[in-house]
């Protein structure tokens, strides 16, 4: 399973390579590549303490969904399948096989 960052500047989503390189220069676990790119154009250098984060977060976040059995979006919207409580307010909603046998008979 490969990490899923957030990028910190633009906020997009990004799955970098699995050996964290691209084939100009190491991945960001904090920029995407357009952010990256254009802040390397700037001579800005990322934060290592907010790469160490980032990349302590989607590891953990990749070993809870091991251990849970899904992804993120499997697992938190998950809610058993209940049928409604209270009966059909609409005549029509009753008006079904069971009531035409029990005319019949």
């Amino acid at each position: 399973m490969r990490l899923v960052f957030e990028c910190v500047e633009c906020g997009s989503h990004y799955l970098p390579p699995e050996a964290m390189v691209y084939p100009d220069g190491p991945a960001s676990p904090v920029w995407c590549t357009h952010c990256q790119s254009a802040k390397r154009a700037a001579g800005v250098r990322e934060d290592p303490l907010l790469a160490r984060v980032a990349l302590a977060t989607a590891k953990a976040a990749r070993a809870g969904n091991a251990r849970t059995g899904g992804t993120p979006e499997e697992t938190a919207g998950s809610r058993p399948d209940v049928r409604p409580s209270r009966p059909p307010v609409s005549r029509r909603a009753r008006s079904g096989p069971g009531a035409v046998r029990s005319k019949l008979a």
